[in-house]
């Protein structure tokens, strides 16, 4: 049976990040897009990333232009207004898809674990992923629910 930690995805720099060396963190993966009226939630992400990274937290952002084009950059441009226009330290991915058939295979399997309103589809940018550390639990955010929400959630799976 497939976990988190099977699987493997490039870096905005385009450099392979393999999932498995996150076993025994706490994962909240989360598709974003810089011109969705939810980006604001940026800076909450990166508030939970500075304040649990060194408790094993780690955040990781997925852009996406599945969504009303709300990130049609390429993936510099991307990365540069995450960390220009929100001060974003954690780890932003190469642009992806979350649904259809050429949905990400991580997007694919968080899918698969989680059920949102609309069956497995992705609603809408912002949805949020937290998967325990050791990678069996994942608990699915909607896009409307803002990073703070999560906290309690975040220290919960941080103290198991």
């Amino acid at each position: 049976m497939a976990t988190i930690y099977d699987y493997k995805a490039l870096t905005s720099a385009n450099k392979e990040l393999d999932f498995s060396q996150f076993k025994g963190k706490v994962l909240l993966i989360v598709n974003t897009a810089t011109k969705c009226g939810l980006s604001g939630q940026f800076n909450g992400l990166e508030e939970l990333h500075k304040k649990y990274k060194d408790e094993g937290l780690v955040v990781i952002g997925f852009p996406c232009n599945q969504f009303a084009n709300q990130e049609p950059g390429n993936d510099e441009q991307v990365a540069s207004t995450c960390q220009l226009n929100f001060g974003v330290t954690f780890q932003i991915m190469k642009k992806i898809d979350v649904n259809g058939e050429n949905a990400h295979e991580i997007f694919k399997y968080l899918k698969s674990e989680t059920k949102g309103l609309l069956g497995s589809k992705i609603k809408w940018n912002f949805t949020k992923f937290l998967i325990s550390r050791d990678g069996k639990t994942v608990k699915r955010y909607a896009p409307t629910t803002v990073p703070a929400k999560v906290e309690k959630d975040i220290q919960q799976m941080l103290n198991q």
